[in-house]
C-alpha cells in the first residue's frame, strides 16, 4: 500500500544540529584543526572599540566568506541563500537551525567600505601560510611560480584606446653599472651619458573595469585579463604568494620581488625554483645568480634565419673569450653597446672565400657578428642546472603543483573567472581562494595525522 510521506515534514523532532553533519565532513575537519581567532587582530583596528552598535562577529564574516571559496559559491546574496538551507554551513558559522543568517550586504560593505584600501587578506593569507610552515607542511627549499589568466568582468568589445607611459624597468640601473664596469674591462670608454627618452605605447583600456589588461597572445584567449602570479612550496603543494597584475603585464616583471617578500615574510631558506620558459630572461638568471639559488627554467625555443647557422653553431671559449664559427675561425670581442650585448665580430678578408659564408651570414661586407650579454654566463648556468639530475626532478615535480593548483582553484573554488571588477577586487579573489585551498590541505593533512 503506498503512503505520502508529507505528514512527516510537519512531526516535531527532539535533534541537534551537530548531529546532522557527517563525521567525515570537510568542514567538521577545518573546525577541528583550524583555530580562526587570529582573525580579531588582524580586523581590531578597523572597528570602534567604545561606540555604535555590536558589530556582526568577523569570524562568521570571514567563514562565510570561506564557505563561498571552498565551494565555488560565485555571489554573496546566493551564499546567503546556500546557508539558509545547508545544515553544515550553519553548523560551520555557529548558527542555529533557526538563527538568522547575516545579510549578503555585510559582507559587501567589509569588502567596499571597512577593508578598503588595506593589507587584511594579505594578512589573513600571510597567517595560514606561517600556520602551515608551523605543521611542517612547508620546506621552503623548493619553489615553483606560474601564471594563469582570470576573465575580467568586463567585455572586450568595450574599450577606449589611450597612450600610455611605459614602466621602467627596475633592473635597468644595476644593468647600466654592468656595461659600464664591462667596457672598462675590455679597455672601452664609457658611454656618452644619453637623456632616456620617455617610451609610449598604445594600449586598449575597458571602459567596465579600468584595472584590467588587454591580453593577446599566441594560444591563450583574446581579451580584458587579469594575470594571478602564484608559487607553491615542493613539500606539501601550500601556496606561499599569491600577486595579480593585469592581464598586459609580462609573467617575469613581478617575479624577484615576490621571491624575495616570501624569504623575508617567511624566513625561506630557498636552494632552488622551478619556471617555465616564460621566466628565462637575463634578468631573472642573474637575479637568482646573485640570491645564490639553483635556477630551473625551461628552455626557450629560438627560430633561426631560414637557411643561416643557429647561434649554437658558434662555440664560446671563456679562456680566450672568443667565438669559433662551424669553419674553425674566431670572433673576437668588438664593443659592448647600450643594451648590454658584447658583440663578436669575424674577419671579413678570412669569411670572403669562407665556403660555408651563404649558411653564416647575409651581410654585404661579409662580417659576421655574434652578440653576449653580460649577464650571459647566468642563463648558461640555468642551462646546465636545467640538464642536471637535480634539474630534470625538480622541473618535473612542476607540473604536479604549481600546475594542479590553479587546475583545482579554476575547477573547484571558482577561479575561472573574476567576480569581482579592479585590481584589488581581483586580488581578493585570489587571495581568498589560495586560503581557501591551503586551509582544505591542512585540515585534511592534520585529520589523517
Amino acid at each position: 500500500m503506498l503512503r505520502p510521506i508529507r505528514e512527516k515534514q510537519i512531526e516535531l523532532e527532539m535533534v541537534s544540529i551537530d548531529q546532522l553533519v557527517p563525521e567525515d565532513h570537510l568542514l567538521r575537519k577545518i573546525d577541528a584543526t583550524i583555530d580562526f581567532s587570529f582573525i580579531y587582530d588582524k580586523v581590531r583596528p578597523f572597528y570602534s572599540e567604545d561606540n555604535g552598535r555590536p558589530p556582526v562577529d568577523p569570524v562568521m564574516l570571514f567563514k562565510m566568506m570561506l564557505v563561498g571559496y571552498l565551494y565555488g559559491i560565485r555571489s554573496e546574496r546566493q551564499l546567503e541563500k546556500e546557508i539558509q538551507t545547508n545544515v553544515a554551513y550553519r553548523w560551520f558559522l555557529g548558527l542555529g537551525l533557526t538563527d538568522t543568517v547575516p545579510h549578503h550586504s555585510t559582507i559587501s560593505f567589509n569588502r567596499h567600505k571597512r577593508f578598503k584600501n588595506t593589507t587584511v587578506f594579505q594578512d589573513v593569507f600571510d597567517e595560514v601560510v606561517l600556520l602551515a610552515v608551523e605543521h611542517r607542511m612547508v620546506g621552503g627549499r623548493v619553489l615553483f611560480t606560474d601564471s594563469t589568466h582570470l576573465k575580467a568582468n568586463a567585455n572586450k568589445r568595450k574599450f577606449v584606446k589611450e597612450t600610455v607611459q611605459v614602466e621602467t624597468q627596475d633592473y635597468l640601473n644595476e644593468l647600466d653599472q654592468a656595461i659600464e664596469e664591462d667596457r672598462k674591462a675590455y679597455g672601452k670608454k664609457p658611454l656618452p651619458k644619453k637623456d632616456k627618452e620617455v617610451e609610449v605605447k598604445e594600449i586598449k583600456v575597458s571602459t567596465t573595469d579600468k584595472d584590467s589588461g588587454y591580453m593577446f597572445r599566441e594560444g591563450k584567449p583574446e581579451g580584458f585579463f587579469y594575470l594571478d602570479h602564484r608559487t607553491t612550496d615542493f613539500k606539501y603543494n601550500i601556496i606561499t604568494d599569491v600577486h595579480v597584475t593585469p592581464g598586459n603585464v609580462h609573467d617575469s616583471r613581478p617575479y624577484l620581488a615576490r621571491l624575495d617578500r616570501q624569504r623575508e615574510r617567511f624566513g625561506f631558506k630557498l636552494e632552488a625554483v622551478g619556471l617555465d620558459a616564460g621566466y628565462l630572461t637575463m634578468p631573472i638568471c642573474h637575479g637568482l645568480e646573485q640570491r645564490k639559488i639553483m635556477g630551473v627554467i625551461a628552455h626557450r625555443r629560438f627560430t633561426p634565419k631560414k637557411g643561416l647557422f643557429p647561434k649554437w653553431k658558434f662555440t664560446y671559449d671563456l679562456n680566450t673569450d672568443t667565438y669559433t664559427c662551424p669553419n674553425g675561425e674566431s670572433l673576437t670581442y668588438s664593443t659592448t653597446n647600450r643594451e648590454g650585448y658584447r658583440q663578436y665580430q669575424s674577419n671579413a678578408e678570412t669569411c670572403k672565400s669562407c665556403p660555408l659564408l651563404s649558411q653564416c651570414t647575409t651581410s654585404k661586407n661579409h662580417k659576421k657578428v655574434i652578440t653576449r650579454h653580460v649577464w650571459e654566463s647566468s642563463k648558461e648556468k640555468v642551462r646546465e642546472n636545467r640538464l642536471s639530475p637535480e634539474g630534470k626532478a625538480i622541473y618535473k615535480k612542476r607540473k604536479e603543483t604549481i600546475e594542479r593548483s590553479f587546475a583545482d582553484s579554476k575547477q573547484l573554488h571558482g577561479l575561472r573567472y573574476c567576480r569581482l571588477r579592479s585590481l584589488k577586487g581581483a586580488n581578493e579573489q585570489a587571495l581568498m581562494t589560495a586560503v581557501a585551498q591551503n586551509i582544505k590541505k591542512i585540515a585534511n593533512h592534520l585529520t589523517r595525522r
